[in-house]
């Protein structure tokens, strides 16, 4: 699966970097998608991960795919990207307008931003990336979008603090459509191992290349890892996800599983072998078990 970087994607979108815009630390860009649906394949964006941060503003029926969801858009959509999840959003018509912004993490670099994007819920593996929403919200965004797309162009010797601003205020706005649960954490020693167990299960992921392989497989590999008996770590999170350790594990692998699967062209073997599995039959055991498909026919 490829990773698509800044510069494939001006080159893909025959867009010009606005000069300038890289004399501050980090990238950032926001566009009209009326713009670019006539100069590209009909607004598709091809199923891949790219290298930079995104939030779009969609209005038209589509269907997006994002990691191993399918998510039908009736009318407006507000949909965050990360570099970590790969997406692909499918036009149903071709009435399709509203805008999107670009950015890079370097962008909102604490020191300047004083936020660390990993810690936001909303960029959280997992979290809830795409919402629905009435025409006050998309009206409300859209203002919040003009600004931007206004502000690039000014003159205005502080335009990327303001700018940071407003990425911000869609961040929040995005952040405060999810469910209180993805919002408010808690902060008790159980949950600190929970959240620090699914920060090492997702850092083994995404799967790039056939060679890399998954080094932490088993609820005692994890275990071991952050320094606690396994039976602990299993009552923590079933106390505070309800799923045993085992099930949060093989949940994800069967996750990435299926973006291999539908998204590479490797091998069932290379595959298998990337998610640490000894022999590709253990592989298609253990995807039956949990999607009833084999792999040959989940990836047909």
């Amino acid at each position: 699966m490829a990773i698509i970087s800044l510069e494939e994607f001006y080159d893909e979108t025959s867009s010009l970097m606005p000069k300038g815009i890289n004399k501050e630390i980090g990238h950032f860009n926001v566009f009209k998608i009326d713009d670019l649906v006539s100069s590209s394949k009909k607004g598709i964006m091809p199923y891949n991960r790219r290298a930079y941060y995104k939030i779009s503003i969609i209005s038209g029926r589509n269907k997006a795919e994002y990691a191993d969801k399918v998510i039908d858009i009736e009318k407006n959509a507000l949909l965050f990207a990360t570099p970590k999840v790969p997406y692909h959003w499918l036009p149903q018509d071709d009435n399709q307008f509203g805008y999107f912004c670009i950015f890079t993490d370097e962008f909102l670099i604490h020191s300047k931003s004083g936020v660390v994007l990993d810690d936001l819920p909303i960029f959280n593996p997992g979290g809830y990336p795409i919402f629905q929403l009435s025409d006050e919200e998309t009206e409300e965004i859209t203002a919040i979008f003009k600004k931007m797309y206004k502000e690039l162009a000014s003159d205005y010797a502080y335009k990327y603090d303001l700018l940071r601003n407003y990425l911000l205020e869609l961040i929040h706005y995005g952040q405060k459509l999810q469910p209180a649960t993805a919002l408010y954490p808690s902060h008790t020693a159980s949950a600190r191992v929970s959240s620090l167990f699914i920060e090492l299960l997702e850092r083994q992921f995404p799967i790039d290349s056939p060679h890399q392989k998954l080094s932490l497989r088993t609820a005692k590999d994890y275990a071991d890892r952050l320094a606690v008996h396994v039976n602990h770590l299993n009552k923590v999170l079933k106390e505070n996800t309800g799923r045993t350790t085992t099930d949060i594990i093989s949940s994800r692998i069967v996750q990435e599983a299926k973006i291999l699967l539908k998204q590479t062209d490797w091998n069932i073997s290379e595959i298998s072998n990337s998610l640490g599995f000894e022999q590709v039959a253990h592989f298609s055991n253990f995807f039956r078990k949990q999607t009833s498909f084999a792999p040959v026919a989940f990836r047909a």
